[in-house]
């Protein structure tokens, strides 16, 4: 007898395929009921392996043991008289058998399959959070992500309360904060949270549970810093925060001058009472003392702590705070020469400035690459030299492998930043590849889990990919994270849009709460929006109280208001008032063309421009001068916008073929934050296009593919 008929003989394949669908359907169901109860992640993962290894022991008794009439019996003492095989009922009983463990696989088949219909049609979340299945898989994805087993060896360094009489001394316990998190994040063997995540609570939160849960994390260290003249006192506790006990507890009183040798011993006795392991090089780093200056130092810190709020967006003048910080950084190098750290974050803000277009000057990125390039002389092994070095390729020249090449060695330095490996993120981006992107900045969100950023700009992949429904619940996961963020709002209504919800967008834009828009971005989403809908006397509202200059999302884009007014009064056949908008927008537009950080983006919108004065070879120039210094190969992101706006010029002076073959370079590419199937069937702007049997089959083409997605998710 072969070997696969005496498995059927024996019931062994039957077997095997009911323990299969019965185990995974036990998992599943498992994996919903437990959390109900706040079970523990780990008693799933314990049952996933227990059945895992109890398949081989079924595999076994079924194997071993045959069903006889009198019961079960080992294969070796079934006599031949008492096997089913030989008795005068044996065929039969043994086909009763077999017919019955059918009828066993079928009935937990129809429960797996009533268990996922369940699960995938009625127990989803609410439309705003998700508007299709796939979107309820992002957010259980999401939801498993941050409930996911907490380490033993994790910490977050809450922000040290300040008890200084003087309470300008703020910076300096924010400082002492800043510099112990950095030091505990140099061990590897350590999950240490971003300060970006730390910084939103309080110094002694009143029920450190849910901040730890929060931030996944197993331990907190508190602390207070109170200054007076030349002395330092410093109190520091490290609490389970699952229980509240003390794991560890020191009060320091320094001369200013010791603050090192406290921050040192500090990052030590935490990884003593965590049990983490440090390596040689970790210990030479949580060692090493940064300037021997106290005067350099608190220049230093005066300038990180304006750095800061600089990037959190909680400053009234970015320029004149920008240039504060840069001051203080410079004072401290006066101060100490040798002081490489804050060479390399001169730097860092330098670069900062430059690509967030608060200081365009053209020597901005000169000036950024000479202090980095100081701070590596200094001090070649300096992770963070190392991340500034980065910025000035990406933000500076747009270079990605050398960006990548620097980021790489600033995150092998500092294994716990979140900063690092998210920067690695972005220029994957810049670079084409969003799915990596995703992935990288998922895996970031680990070490900040509190950054609203990087919720905010996984969603921004997501449409770019022309995954909007997938954008959904990240998008809420980053508004959760701060409500009254602007710029998630505006790019949650993009997203809307560019999904053809233009009634939700909005309700999403109206939301908007009054005098948050000092920039324009909300004007100009609006403006957009009316205009879609072939609004104009509503664009024209909408930007009535805005200034001259509407900001995009991206570096140096700024949209001149007399491009929109125009582009509205020639909607409503004003051609003379659109006329005299447009040669202003012209005018406006001349010194960002003289300027080589800003060109590429006013030739750009100087081809839309000329595009509304009928200049048809001037308006196909500008247009194509622009592609040329900002391509989509160049930049995948920011050259999508430049190509989408030659398209539109096209369209409008005629150039119909160019047009569509442009526009079917934007559809089958990740840019689905400037072009979708939605727009190109709406927007008023391809209205020249609309009959030619070219554009009716890109849309054509776009439907399929955004079936071929859904289909495929």
């Amino acid at each position: 007898m072969s070997l696969i008929a005496e498995l059927k003989r024996r019931n062994v394949i039957r077997a095997a395929g009911l323990y299969l669908v019965g185990a995974w359907l036990l998992v599943q169901v498992a994996g919903t009921v437990l959390p109900w109860f706040d079970v523990s992640a780990s008693i799933l993962r314990g049952l996933v392996i227990v059945l895992a290894v109890g398949f081989i022991p079924v595999l076994v008794v079924a194997w071993t043991f045959e069903l006889t009439p009198e019961g079960m019996k080992r294969d070796e003492d079934v006599t031949a008289q008492d096997s089913i095989a030989s008795h005068p009922m044996g065929t039969s009983f043994r086909a009763q058998t077999a017919r019955r463990m059918d009828r066993l696989i079928i009935v937990v088949l129809l429960l797996a399959l009533g268990y996922f219909g369940v699960d995938k049609f009625v127990l989803v979340p609410q439309p705003e959070l998700a508007r299709s299945a796939q979107g309820s898989r992002i957010a259980a994805q999401d939801s498993a992500h941050s409930t996911q087993a907490i380490t033993a060896k994790s910490i977050a360094v809450l922000p040290f309360e300040n008890l200084s009489d003087d309470k300008a001394n703020g910076y300096f316990a924010t400082g002492m904060q800043d510099e112990i998190l950095t030091r505990l994040a140099a061990i590897r063997d350590l999950k240490v949270i971003s300060r970006t995540s730390t910084e939103q609570y309080a110094s002694h939160p009143p029920n450190l549970k849910i901040v730890a849960e929060q931030l996944g994390v197993a331990t907190v260290l508190e602390g207070s810093v109170q200054r007076a003249g030349g002395k330092v006192r410093i109190n520091l506790q490290l609490i389970n925060a699952h229980d509240d006990s003390h794991l560890w507890a020191q009060n320091y009183d320094r001369d200013i001058a010791d603050v090192f040798a406290v921050q040192s011993d500090v990052a030590e006795k935490v990884a003593d009472a965590l049990k983490a392991q440090l390596l040689p090089a970790e210990s030479v780093r949580i060692a090493s003392v940064p300037t021997t200056s106290t005067q350099a130092h608190d220049l230093f810190l005066k300038g990180q702590d304006l750095f800061n709020q600089l990037q959190a967006g909680t400053v009234n003048d970015p320029a004149a705070a920008g240039a504060q910080s840069v001051d203080f950084y410079r004072g401290a190098i006066a101060a100490d020469p040798q002081f490489a750290l804050a060479y390399a974050q001169l730097s860092y803000l330098l670069s900062y400035l430059h690509w967030y277009a608060i200081d365009n000057r053209a020597s901005v990125v000169a000036d950024s690459r000479d202090a980095v390039e100081h701070a590596l002389k200094l001090q070649p092994d300096l992770p963070e030299a190392h991340l500034a070095m980065g910025y000035v390729h990406y933000w500076g020249h747009r270079d990605y492998a050398a960006a990548l090449a620097e980021f790489s060695i600033a995150r092998a330095g500092m294994p716990n930043s979140a900063e690092a490996l998210a920067s690695i993120a972005y220029v994957h981006r810049r670079q084409g590849l969003f799915a990596q992107c995703i992935a990288e900045l998922q895996q970031a969100s680990l070490l900040d889990p509190r950054n609203l950023l990087i919720p905010r700009e996984i969603a921004t992949s997501y449409v770019a990919l022309r995954r909007y429904a997938e954008a959904e619940p990240t998008y809420a996961h980053a508004l959760d994270v701060s409500p009254g963020d602007v710029e998630s709002q505006v790019q949650h209504a993009t997203s809307r849009i560019l999904s053809g919800d233009t009634e939700s967008a909005g309700r999403l834009l109206g939301a908007i709460a009054q005098g948050t828009d000092p920039q324009g971005t909300v004007s100009l989403l609006r403006f957009r929006l009316h205009m879609l809908l072939r609004h104009p006397d509503a664009a024209l509202a909408s930007i009535a109280h805005s200034p001259d200059w509407l900001l995009a999302r991206f570096e140096h884009s700024a949209t001149p208001i007399g491009l929109l007014r125009g582009q509205a009064l020639a909607m409503k056949a004003e051609t003379t008032a659109a006329r005299v908008a447009f040669l202003q927008a012209r005018q406006a537009l001349q010194a960002r063309l003289e300027n080589p950080v800003t060109a590429a983006d006013a030739q750009s919108f100087l081809g839309l421009v000329d595009a509304g004065l009928g200049e048809k070879q001037s308006a196909l120039a500008a247009g194509r001068v622009a592609v040329e210094q900002l391509s989509m190969s160049r930049d995948a992101m920011v050259g999508s916008y430049t190509l989408e706006r030659l398209a539109r010029a096209e369209a409008q002076v005629g150039e119909t073929t160019s047009a569509i073959v442009h526009l079917r370079q934007l559809m089958e590419s990740p840019s689905g934050e400037v072009v979708s199937v939605a727009t190109l069937r709406n927007d008023p702007v391809w209205d020249p296009l609309r009959k030619d049997p070219r554009f009716q089959k890109l849309i054509e083409d776009g439907e399929a593919a955004e079936k071929a997605q859904a289909s495929h998710d």
